[in-house]
């Protein structure tokens, strides 16, 4: 699993495999039946909002709590009656739940003290684990001398230092500022594909789920809204859950007619759906796919050309914003770079304009999909 420039050695990475697991508070399902596998040496993301499931099944994992049916195997072995001490796996929390009274090389190892681990080994594990991190130099450093980013890599280090086979994380990075929640997405990524160790990892952040994960299981209410990699979650939403919640989004109700063409209003969307019975459906569009139309000759066999009325025009420093009023009842939203100037001169409210997106990039998914 490993190559000899790595420091932490790791037996092979465990799958999980998850079925029927169901959990009920009252008439409540935190979980309904749902069925999740996750490969060896995989880094999954349990994703959704708040009160969705998703730290629900993270401690069902670990062991904290007990579902009321179903099964969760690691490898061959079932675990679902099985103690949290006894499951081998690393656990990083929210609030990094690091002992103040110790000093850094003792919270990272703490896991190998309580498995009777020699102390000269425990020392090496330690020094590896520090340098993995790379907080060589601040072992005997105490808790509170430390920052948020230095904090969450002890809280890491002491997750991985006794080299378990499943790693879970639940919402590590929340408490620290975008900045260095940013560069600390980087170096998770970074340390997960140098220990190869299967990694389920909760977070309610859908940008921070598309940075990290191989792949992502979108939660809501219980059930899996859909579970695929970054790429095919963003530009092939299964419902308008799915493409509500991950990402900016506008989403336009289209109709077919008897032809089977879809149509928002009198544009042509797409066509070829004369086989389907579904009537009513969604064109799912992202703000940064569109483009400014400003030859009147585009080719209309390619591009879907709307044109509207600005009716908001927000700098956001890397990027611009805009709304466009295409009716009264209907809008859309344009991202696009900005220059050093950070403003457009037609970019003023009132303004009419015409916004182009390629036949290439539209999504369409059936309106009662969620």
């Amino acid at each position: 699993m490993q190559d000899k420039n790595n420091v932490v050695e790791y037996s092979k990475a465990l799958p999980i495999s998850i079925r029927g697991l169901t959990k009920r508070y009252g008439s409540l399902y935190a979980l309904n039946s749902i069925d999740l596998d996750v490969s060896s040496g995989e880094f999954l993301t349990l994703l959704g909002p708040s009160g969705s499931g998703k730290t629900t099944l993270l401690m069902a994992i670990a062991g904290f709590n007990r579902p009321d049916s179903g099964s969760i195997r690691f490898g061959d072995s079932e675990m679902i009656l099985a103690p949290p001490h006894k499951r081998e796996v690393g656990m990083v929390f929210q609030n990094y739940a690091l002992f103040p009274h110790m000093t850094v090389a003792e919270n990272i190892g703490f896991p190998l003290k309580l498995r009777k681990i020699g102390s000269k080994e425990c020392q090496q594990r330690v020094d590896e684990a520090l340098s993995t991190v790379q907080l060589l130099n601040l072992g005997d450093r105490r808790i509170d001398q430390l920052s948020g980013g230095q904090k969450q890599r002890v809280a890491l280090a002491r997750a991985f230092v006794f080299s378990p086979r499943i790693l879970l994380m639940d919402e590590p990075l929340s408490a620290l500022d975008k900045k260095l929640r940013e560069q600390m997405q980087i170096e998770l990524k970074q340390l997960h594909r140098k220990l190869g160790v299967t990694t389920v990892y909760v977070t309610h952040d859908q940008r921070e789920a598309l940075t990290m994960s191989d792949r992502i299981a979108v939660i809501n209410e219980g059930k899996f809204e859909q579970i695929d990699s970054p790429e095919f979650i963003y530009n092939k939403p299964a419902n308008s859950f799915v493409a509500d919640f991950i990402g900016e989004s506008t989403m336009l109700p289209v109709k077919k007619k008897t032809s089977g063409d879809l149509f928002f209003q009198d544009i042509l969307i797409s066509s070829g759906y004369s086989n389907s019975s579904q009537e009513e459906w969604l064109l799912v569009i992202r703000p940064e796919r569109l483009f400014l139309v400003e030859k009147n000759n585009l080719d209309s066999d390619q591009n879907i050309i709307f044109e509207g009325v600005i009716k908001e025009f927000v700098y956001q420093g890397e990027t611009a914003f805009a709304l466009i009023a295409l009716s009264d009842q209907h809008s859309l939203s344009i991202r696009f770079s900005t220059d050093s100037s950070g403003s457009r001169d037609n970019m003023r409210p009132g303004e009419s304009l015409k916004i182009g997106l390629k036949r290439s990039e539209v999504i369409i998914i059936p309106e009662n999909s969620n």
